[in-house]
């Protein structure tokens, strides 16, 4: 039987517990959205999830702070499993104070993202906050700060995951912009610098906090977030298996599953589904879950810069990272957001030992005043930067297009490919052939009898010389011209070759990379 204090113990965490009350709890249902406890329960394996810094309380005496009580600091903090691997978490709790961080809150925070960057595992930090508790003034910004910084000294250390399911503004944003994922719910998460209240206090535009800063806001347009849910328990399922593609930390290996499809399997479905016409489209994302085992595929920013795919597949079992070129998109153009979004990519794989698998039909960069003007330069410089920085092994297929200064963004030999392979139909150049046909042949075209006759024939000239797989294979640019159905089990041949990669490069504090 319990004893009267070991009763007192029971009955005041039981009471902390319920944080806000039953009607704080009751409303926070009433939005549609879970509490920070339920939202945990769900994330962690059954009964795995412990709990840290329950007793933790403020300190704040001024605007009638110190009446005032915020069990937990309005924040969950504590570690468990999540398919049966170590995980840290804090999970804003809306029920208290609306969530608001203060100098406690923000330490407990703090606290639960030193513990994971020791014992190198993820951390995840749920949202879902007013934002800064004003009557804490300066101590609130403090420890925004600190947050801010760990997130900075965690990075490329441990896998850490940001979860918007509530609003997330001001200076609070930052810290899910320093993370590696940003997952958002439809409806219930909002990301905004300033929301709808200022933005028509200063620009006199009318704007709801979900097209401000809703999830599809920055999933579709701002690039701001990686994942996007329609519920609360759908976002939780996602990042459990975000979770199985990365390793523990930037040391580990990816987690390795057994793989029932076969490794050597072929497909013909590839060998007919680039389309005779080169400018007609298809569908890289069906090559995609054809390489995969199991057709199985995570796409990562499937709404953003849709000209470019970035995905996790797994291959004989393993997490490969893959970035490809999407002809129904642009013309699989790279652009200013296809950059952004690949090199953020690459840099996130190679940061965590998942190697690299580019899939590339691309005509080019998108020509364009709009282009040029903001900055097509510095941002296409990104992904030279990322593929030249990245030492994960590296394979790349070509499938069809690979023109000019982008046939090398994606990952060409020389940027470090280790193996390079093209499918027969691919075209490796500076241009396509009516481009070339006319600059190096334009007097000959212009003093024919029949220009329009000359000009297709040497098309047709250019085409047969340079529009082919080979001449790149003849200087060892292409390791191999392959059959398209038996990608897989090359690709597959091809990074368990590169399993022991080792790669030195010159020291230095960091590389400057053209942000």
């Amino acid at each position: 039987m319990a004893t009267a204090k070991q009763q007192e113990l029971l009955e005041l965490k039981a009471r902390l517990r319920l944080g806000g009350g039953e009607k704080a709890i009751e409303k926070q249902h009433g939005n549609g959205k879970q509490t920070a406890r339920e939202r945990l329960v769900k994330l962690f394996d059954e009964d795995s999830f412990v709990e840290t810094g329950l007793f933790v309380k403020h300190r704040c005496q001024n605007f009638g702070m110190e009446k005032k009580e915020a069990p937990g600091e309005g924040v969950v903090t504590g570690y468990g499993t999540i398919d049966g691997r170590l995980v840290y978490a804090a999970a804003q709790d809306f029920t208290v104070i609306g969530g608001s961080l203060g100098e406690m809150h923000a330490a407990k925070i703090a606290m639960a993202q030193e513990a994971a960057l020791k014992a190198g595992a993820p951390m995840i930090c749920i949202n879902d906050s007013g934002g800064a508790r004003i009557q804490e003034g300066v101590d609130a910004l403090a420890g925004y700060g600190r947050i801010f910084y760990n997130n900075t000294m965690a990075s490329g250390v441990i896998p850490q995951i940001s979860v918007i399911m509530g609003p997330c503004a001001g200076g609070a944003v930052y810290s899910p912009a320093l993370t590696d994922f940003i997952f958002m719910v439809k409806g219930t998460g909002q990301m905004f610098i300033t929301g709808p209240q200022v933005v028509k206090a200063v620009t006199g535009e009318d704007v709801t906090a979900e097209s401000l800063g809703g999830s599809m806001a920055h999933n579709g347009t701002s690039g701001c977030a990686h994942f996007s849910a329609d519920t609360e328990d759908e976002c939780i399922a996602q990042i459990r298996q975000l979770l199985s593609y990365l390793p523990q930390n930037n040391l580990d290996p990816a987690p390795v599953y057994g793989c029932a499809d076969d490794l050597n399997r072929e497909d013909a479905l590839l060998n007919d589904i680039v389309p005779e016409s080169p400018n007609k489209p298809y569908d890289m994302m069906t090559v995609i879950r054809t390489l995969a085992d199991n057709g199985e595929v995570m796409e990562y920013q499937q709404y953003f810069a849709r000209n470019i795919i970035t995905a996790f597949i797994r291959l004989n079992g393993k997490s490969v990272g893959v970035i490809a070129s999407q002809p129904k998109a642009m013309a699989g153009c790279l652009d200013i957001n296809a950059a952004d979004k690949a090199s953020r990519f690459i840099r996130t794989c190679d940061s965590f030992n998942i190697p690299l698998l580019t899939l590339e039909d691309v005509p080019g960069f998108l020509p364009g005043t709009q282009q040029e003007r903001g900055g097509i330069i510095r941002h296409g410089a990104k992904m030279l930067y990322a593929y030249s920085e990245a030492t994960v092994p590296k394979v790349t297929v070509i499938t069809r297009k690979a023109y000019g200064g982008a046939y090398i963004g994606m990952c060409s030999k020389h940027l470090g490919a280790d193996m390079v392979f093209a499918w027969p139909d691919a075209e490796i150049a500076v241009m396509g052939a009516d481009g070339a046909a006319n600059i190096i042949f334009s007097k000959e075209i212009k003093a024919a009898a029949d220009p329009a006759a000359k000009r297709k024939e040497k098309i047709a000239e250019y085409q047969d010389a340079m529009m082919n797989p080979y001449v790149a294979a003849a200087r060892g640019y292409v390791d191999d011209v392959i059959l398209p159905g038996e990608t897989r089990k090359r690709v597959i041949s091809a990074f368990e070759a590169l399993a022991g990669k080792r790669v030195d490069r010159p020291k230095k504090k960091h590389g400057n990379i053209p942000l």
